[in-house]
């Protein structure tokens, strides 16, 4: 890295390749969350998650030849566990079930505003379709660009601008129409 001392990200990448297994580690421990969390979010479970992002590393680790050294790993990371997600879900309905779940548990629980926000927030991203939920999830709670959303996804860049501005569009609709309360903080703070 330019702060002096660590290698860059392509330099680690060629040095894996080479058989260089601190550097892969190295590599692998750089984004081993975002992977996890990434698989996570396409398929709702913590053990499919658990089990792609290994299978991530290895097939990335396998075609590491393939790779771009030139290009960042992030994003051929993410495609390759969007990808594995995507052949092993069944549908993304048990997150959002689960998610609606922890929503009331969390509500019944606790009495913060915070807590409160939390539940309205998952109810109201539960009425989502499939396609949003995903966007919405990858963009603001991953903090994915379009670009690699639509990489992980499969999809063309303007899919994902469409799509994530369709399901913008629906929770707003929905927050009006069922929790105008919200509306009026947010206009009066």
């Amino acid at each position: 890295m330019a702060d002096g001392g660590a290698p860059n990200e392509a330099a680690l990448v060629e040095r894996a390749r080479s058989g260089d297994m601190p550097a892969w580690k190295q590599l692998v421990e750089t984004h081993q969350e975002l992977v996890f969390r990434t698989a996570l979010l396409l398929t709702g479970s913590a053990e499919d998650a658990e089990d792609i992002a290994q299978d991530t590393f290895l097939r990335a680790y396998r075609r590491l030849n393939r790779f771009h050294s030139d290009q960042p790993l992030r994003p051929w990371l993410l495609t390759i566990a969007g990808r594995l997600a995507k052949n092993r879900r069944r549908g993304l309905g048990r997150y959002f079930r689960f998610l609606g779940r922890w929503a009331a548990h969390s509500a019944e629980t606790h009495s913060s505003r915070a807590d409160d926000m939390e539940s309205v927030f998952g109810a109201l991203i539960d009425q989502l379709s499939t396609a949003g939920r995903q966007v919405i999830y990858l963009r603001y709670f991953l903090d994915l660009s379009e670009a690699e959303i639509a990489e992980i996804l499969g999809i063309p860049n303007g899919t994902v601008k469409s799509r994530a501005a369709r399901a913008l569009a629906k929770l707003e609709a929905v927050v009006r129409a069922q929790h105008p309360d919200l509306i009026a903080e947010r206009v009066n703070d």
